[in-house]
């Protein structure tokens, strides 16, 4: 709810509006100017002229799942860089990383033959093998989870359908699976908890599975296994299914895996248990791409026109997504946002002082490579590992060098503003611990409370593509969004699909990224930043 000393502020701006002169308010909140003029441009074009849900449904109807090295991606890749220059962006280009190997499937059939006909519910993991005709084979469940078991199991699961994990008990769900943001959770947001010792997992472990990833997977293949089961994470046929095998060029893709609805996999556990003759038939036409190694992120800009127009903002989504949906609210939702934020202040032909940059990453869901390798080439290095147990680690998992060693771009960018937590509304941001920027949030958000945006926390978040750019003390920063059915039906599953995404909260989303986007391209001073991080002692 908007103070009286703000709607007397609000009121005046728009009486000077009418006369062609764009207020600058000084909010209740802080000395921190808001132009309350462009604000309510950017609510009028973002809230009545939206077209977030062109693109959107451009992206997960028309082209589908978009996992990183695939068709798909490179689809998406060329077509956002095709409609940013329709809008009139500059500077827009795809820039290259190297990735591995692409990976698609178009086809998959699970089915129990024996001991009685049932189709079953299951999808293949990317980057493993599809195949070549449909293989049918005795169910079997065994562990090997380590050099033991594969040694104990050896010689006896040739053409075998292995079960690889335990049968899973159902979640006792009495929570509503859409979920929005509250009072109370809100306040539990702002609340700071003291940070923890340590990383908060263990690296070690890390290192230890993915060397034994490679070992198991030679086993599989020279043991002739026909294919392997894995459980879903999730309940109610809902399949959750990610990456199988290494994208790597020199990465062994195993035997054909898939990811199966949990309740089918307890089906077939109970009977093997029951010592029933388990019988299934798979079939899955999956292809390698192998043309392209690189990956791609989707780069353009609203150049700046001041003095300060070589210091950049940035706002950014992941184009990438899984394979089994059609990647909608993870995360073309946030590249609906994005791209519809562009396309506002695009419309209001604003000048900005700094020059507004939007990037559209590839390879968010293997470790954040997109906007990994944009931090490496623009803004900060960290030295080369030389440690071999270092090395063995996918190299998100590995322990960070030292010192960080920026570059010029450093001191260019200025702020970072990332979407990536589903398609629900912006509620506010986390501000990660930086105190002054915090106080600016909240001048920003006051004209944007009456659309549910009124929350600042100085509480870090992690996962999502601000966090190449925070690591290195350039600002970067999450929204707070309602989770709405994120967590609770679609995150990496087959129900990541156009219909669990709201209209109404892409449009409000699309009003508070542009606002916030703007005000940092136009403040007198770049936006409040932390010191780059240091080696810990």
């Amino acid at each position: 709810m908007m103070s009286r000393v703000f709607n007397v502020v609000f009121l005046a701006g728009l009486l000077v509006s009418a006369f062609h002169v764009a207020p600058v308010a000084v909010t209740e909140a802080s000395a921190e100017p808001v132009d309350l003029d462009k604000v309510s441009r950017i609510r009028q074009e973002g809230l009545h002229r939206s077209r977030v849900m062109e693109t959107l449904t451009h992206l997960t109807d028309h082209i589908g799942p978009r996992l990183t090295g695939s068709p798909a991606m490179s689809e998406a890749n060329q077509w956002t860089l095709d409609r940013l220059e329709e809008w009139g962006l500059e500077n827009a280009r795809l820039e290259g990383f190297e990735f591995g190997h692409g990976w698609s499937f178009d086809y998959v059939s699970v089915h129990m033959t024996a001991p009685r006909q049932q189709p079953l519910i299951a999808y293949p993991r990317a980057w493993t093998p599809g195949t070549e005709q449909p293989v049918t084979g005795p169910v079997v469940r065994v562990s090997l989870t380590d050099e033991d078991e594969l040694e104990e199991a050896r010689g006896t699961l040739e053409g075998k359908i292995v079960l690889m994990d335990d049968p899973r008990d159902p979640a006792d769900r009495m929570d509503p699976s859409v979920h929005r943001h509250d009072d109370d959770t809100l306040s539990d947001i702002v609340d700071f908890p003291i940070p923890q010792e340590g990383p908060g997992w263990d690296r070690s472990e890390w290192a230890r599975r993915a060397a034994f990833r490679e070992e198991l997977h030679e086993f599989l293949v020279e043991e002739g296994v026909a294919a392997t089961i894995h459980v879903s994470s999730w309940d109610h046929g809902i399949v959750r299914v990610t990456g199988g095998a290494g994208h790597g060029v020199d990465a062994n893709p195993g035997v054909p895996s898939l990811q199966m609805a949990a309740e089918h996999f307890n089906l077939l556990s109970r009977l093997v248990a029951d010592e029933q003759e388990v019988e299934v038939r798979v079939h899955v036409r999956a292809q390698f791409h192998e043309e392209d190694t690189q990956a791609y992120n989707t780069i353009a800009e609203i150049p700046g026109r001041g003095r300060a127009g070589r210091e950049i903002v940035m706002a950014g989504a992941h184009l990438d997504s899984w394979h089994a949906g059609q990647g909608a609210t993870d995360n073309a939702s946030g590249v609906a946002v994005v791209m519809e934020a562009a396309r506002i202040l695009q419309a209001l032909e604003v000048q900005p002082r700094r020059t507004i940059r939007f990037a559209l990453w590839s390879g968010e869901e293997q470790g954040l490579l997109g906007s990994r390798d944009y931090v490496e080439r623009h803004i900060a290095t960290r030295p080369e590992h030389t440690d071999e147990e270092q090395l063995a680690l996918p190299e998100r998992f590995r322990e960070p060098t030292w010192p960080i060693e920026p570059l010029r771009g450093h001191g260019q960018h200025v702020a970072y503003f990332n979407f990536d937590n589903g398609s629900g509304r912006i509620r506010g941001i986390h501000a990660e611990e930086n105190v002054a920027a915090a106080e600016v949030f909240r001048a920003w958000l006051e004209p944007l409370h009456d659309l549910d945006a009124d929350t600042v926390t100085l509480r870090r978040t992690g996962s999502t593509d601000h966090v190449p750019f925070d690591r290195v003390g350039v600002p970067g920063f999450q929204f707070i969004q309602d989770r709405l059915d994120y967590f609770g039906r679609t995150h990496h599953t087959h129900l990541d699909t156009r219909e669990y995404v709201r209209r109404e909260d892409l449009m409000q989303s699309a009003v508070v990224l542009a606002s916030f986007l703007y005000h940092a391209a136009m403040r007198d001073e770049p936006l409040p930043r932390m010191p780059i991080p240091q080696e810990p002692e």
